[in-house]
């Protein structure tokens, strides 16, 4: 043990000057073992976490060289635990637990779309009929259904509608995203629709003055820009998608061009690069600014206010601030005569992201964004230690460049993508070589142009450029997704391929000397392990409306309709090119009736859909689960999920073998899974 510890030290002293971009790893590691298990820590143990990490930062100034690194892991693990925890208590707030339908008031805070492209508000100072304003969820979001007269929403306004809302959905399944827990770390506490029409009962007065300068800013562009294209720069320049179809939206994903649409860290550099650029090339021109005033450190400053701006006005959400964080650190390195792009500025990124939303590390868009970039800053690196780009001719550099940075960023966030999304787009890197160069050079310098143009009213020549790019960049979309075999599609990792997949680019990426070749180790364990996944054998929906079984010719659904959301993540969790229906059609018998049955390993398993089918079930056989949509009476001998059971349990997965079947449920007791508390 002790050679063990020594030859470790050995290695240690070896990385010396190379440890910091570990810190994130390390806090990272800790915030994970937070939301991994299915009970929530007590108070009493978050505090010793808390108590625990501090000593061992502490203490690890008192160490030598050698032994000071893993006692600092150990110490940032625990603070990143504590960290969690604090950040999942400090933003509790009620939610709903009861289906609601009547008067729904509350202020626009925010406007976009659902997954149905209908209009969808979110509302905070909400009021709810009967109910105590102290068990009031602080925001809701409602779609807007049916005809909704002449009322267009601006944000700050103060509006009423008569709708249904309920808790956020859970798990589509165990495991899978956990949209209750999203809605917590966004004080969401109910969602629903509406098919009434929305009532203006106030005007937008005091408040969200920046959300409605953003709408303001929306509207010109789209009313400057036709159709798509006003509603793909309205995005592009205030985060506002609210217009964009979901025909576009999924063309652009399909053709993995849909980072371009989100505000993220591509917007941010190339808009904070422009400017910076711009600024500096100003300050070069007049003789004494060039040879007596810091020109590349203001505009450095100047890029660093003007990717705030750009961060406030495009109503800074988490991919915004990510990104914001990342450029504005890399401009203060650059103010602080520091290397801008390296390791450790990213590093440092990554910890104010985690500090302030420890949340984030569990989204695709974190893990994405920082997965890209870390790639890239490696291997540029490794590109300039060697001189490649130095020896390639003048004019095949800027192609070089775009072809790596392309190709490394593909091939960082593919995984990610296909765990997340399940969805694999073979000519993505074809899509980005041609569309990222002219959003870079025409697209956003030319929305920078056109924003400082619009008070003087002489933006036009500025979008009608930008336009050119739009349509291109739509065109490329939609050319892309179109052609033969574009889009694969990928079963569900297991829990443990994600985290490996991160432990070997890690690795690769992080390390210093020879033994970074380590990483290929876990990274070839992921790649064996995602094709050797098992996809439950049974899924329940947690309402009971929704039964999946695996055939021998895939997953067959219970009903042809209804529970669209949870049958479209069920089928593309099981990398199944298919629909609902076409699902259905695989039930024996065809498309099932209000009695659905189906026998697998020898359990039957019988779903009831309505109350006539649950009044006429009157008892069950040996080895047979039942599911009902509805409350049933208690069934001596019988194994049944109904609503009542399946709140407890959520949504169900079940697993067949020859010791029986193993049963595992998505609601754990965790905080967003308690029952209602009281406004603080």
């Amino acid at each position: 043990m002790r050679q063990i510890l020594s030859g470790l030290e050995g290695v240690l002293i070896g990385q010396r000057g190379h440890l910091f971009p570990w810190v994130p790893v390390a806090l990272g590691i800790g915030i994970g073992l937070y939301f991994l298990p299915g009970f929530e820590p007590a108070a009493e143990m978050l505090s010793l976490a808390a108590l625990a990490g501090v000593g061992l930062l502490v203490l690890s100034r008192r160490l030598g060289v050698g032994h000071a690194p893993l006692v600092v892991a150990m110490g940032l693990m625990a603070c990143g635990f504590a960290l969690a925890g604090a950040r999942a208590h400090m933003v509790a707030a009620p939610q709903l637990w009861f289906r609601y339908y009547g008067p729904i008031e509350g202020r626009v805070v925010a406007i976009d779309r659902s997954a149905s492209d209908a209009l969808r508000l979110t509302l905070d100072r909400v009021m709810l009929a009967q109910m105590d304003p102290a068990r009031t969820p602080y925001r809701v979001r409602v779609s807007l259904h049916g005809e909704q007269g002449f009322l267009e929403p601006r944000p700050g306004m103060r509006v009423m509608m008569t709708g249904h809302l309920s808790a956020p959905g859970g798990a589509a399944e165990p495991g899978g995203f956990d949209f209750r827990r999203h809605a917590w770390f966004l004080k969401l506490g109910a969602v629903g629709y509406t098919r009434t029409p929305v009532l203006l009962l106030g005007p937008a007065t005091g408040g969200q003055w920046i959300s409605r300068a953003r709408m303001v800013l929306s509207a010109r562009v789209q009313a400057a820009l036709p159709d798509e294209t006003g509603a793909f720069a309205a995005a592009l320049m205030t985060g506002d998608r609210s217009a964009m179809s979901q025909q576009s939206i999924e063309a652009l994903r399909h053709s993995n061009l849909a980072h371009l649409l989100a505000i993220s860290g591509l917007h941010m550099g190339l808009l904070a690069g422009f400017v910076f650029g711009s600024a500096r090339i100003a300050f070069l021109l007049p003789p004494r600014a060039r040879h007596h005033w810091p020109g590349k450190k203001i505009a450095a400053g100047i890029a660093l206010v003007a990717s705030a701006g750009y961060l406030a006005l495009s109503g800074g959400n988490v991919a915004t601030e990510r990104a914001f964080i990342m450029v504005a650190v890399m401009l203060l390195a650059v103010i602080f005569d520091r290397r801008a792009l390296s390791l450790r500025a990213v590093a440092l990124a990554a910890m104010i992201v985690l500090l302030l939303r420890p949340e984030a590390l569990l989204g695709p868009g974190f893990q994405m964004s920082f997965a890209a970039t870390v790639a890239l800053v490696a291997v540029f690196a490794v590109l300039r230690d060697r001189g490649t780009e130095r020896g390639a001719p003048g004019w095949a550099r800027p192609v070089l460049t775009l072809v790596v940075s392309s190709a490394t960023a593909s091939m960082a966030t593919a995984p990610i993508a296909m765990a997340h999304f399940n969805l694999l787009s073979h000519y993505g890197l074809v899509a980005n070589l041609v569309a990222v160069p002219v959003m870079g050079v025409l697209v956003m310098p030319m929305a920078v142009v056109a924003a400082l143009l619009m008070p003087l009213g002489l933006e036009a020549l500025a979008m009608w450029v930008m336009r050119l790019g739009l349509d291109w960049i739509l065109l490329v979309a939609r050319t892309v997704s179109g052609w033969e075999g574009s889009l694969g599609h990928i079963v569900a990792p297991g829990s443990a391929v994600l985290p490996l997949l991160a432990l070997g680019g890690l690795t690769l990426s992080l390390w210093r000397g020879r033994g970074r070749w380590l990483g290929v180790m876990p990274l070839a364990i992921a790649a064996t392990l995602w094709p050797l996944s098992q996809r439950p054998d049974l899924l329940i929906a947690d309402t009971g409306a929704l039964v999946g079984a695996m055939t021998d010719d895939g997953r067959a659904l219970s009903r042809p309709r209804g529970a669209g959301f949870l049958a479209g993540i069920w089928l593309e969790n099981d990398g199944a090119a298919r629909t609902q229906e076409q699902a259905a059609a695989l039930w024996p018998g065809g498309a099932p009736g209000n009695v659905a049955r189906i026998e697998l390993a020898g359990l039957r398993i019988t779903h009831l859909q309505g109350k006539r089918a649950a009044s006429a079930y009157t008892g069950c056989e040996d080895r047979e689960i039942v599911v009902s949509s509805v409350d049933l009476p208690d069934l001596p001998g019988c194994e049944v999920y109904d609503p009542k059971r399946l709140r407890t349990t959520g949504t169900i997965a079940v697993w067949l073998g020859s010791a029986g079947p193993r049963i595992v449920t998505s609601r754990g007791a965790r905080l967003w899974h308690a029952p209602p508390r009281r406004r603080q």
